[in-house]
């Protein structure tokens, strides 16, 4: 019995840990609260939220310049337009969230410098270890064909 507990517990684990969204959904209009406004001179913050057991049933506030932006759930996106310069992209819990969800203590945040016409894609992870993080997602450039 010890052996099949000892065997299953690194899979249990692994469990908690977040998987990337492959096909995400836009939040809903009504969780956008800030930096909605299109223009000219803006930049973008993509944000997505990956697939994970861990809060999957909480909302997850996704600030910008430390002002709550949307409230995202697992497997969403969410698309902030800013102005250029230099950004502060933090997640926090739910403050709005019912129950257990805003609950807890959770403060993560990037320094993101963004440029006209640019966009920068962010996710959302949960990890057993660490909790909760905003990450950016590197683009890899593609090998050139011989």
């Amino acid at each position: 019995m010890r052996l099949i507990v000892a065997m299953l517990l690194p899979f249990v684990m692994v469990g908690c840990s977040s998987v990337p969204a492959e096909k995400v959904k836009p939040i809903a209009e009504d969780r956008f609260l800030a930096f909605q406004e299109p223009g000219e001179n803006t930049g973008e913050l993509v944000v997505n939220r990956d697939y994970g057991f861990m809060g999957g049933g909480c909302y997850i506030a996704v600030k910008v310049d430390r002002s709550v932006a949307a409230r995202i759930a697992v497997g969403e996106s969410a698309r902030f337009n800013v102005s250029p310069g230099n950004h502060i992209l933090g997640i926090a819990i739910d403050e709005q969230g019912e129950f257990l969800c805003n609950n807890g203590r959770l403060e993560r945040e990037l320094k993101v410098r963004v440029e006209k016409g640019q966009s920068q894609e962010f996710r959302i992870v949960s990890e057993n270890k660490g909790g909760f993080d905003i990450r950016k997602v590197e683009v890899q450039a593609e090998a050139e064909a011989p």
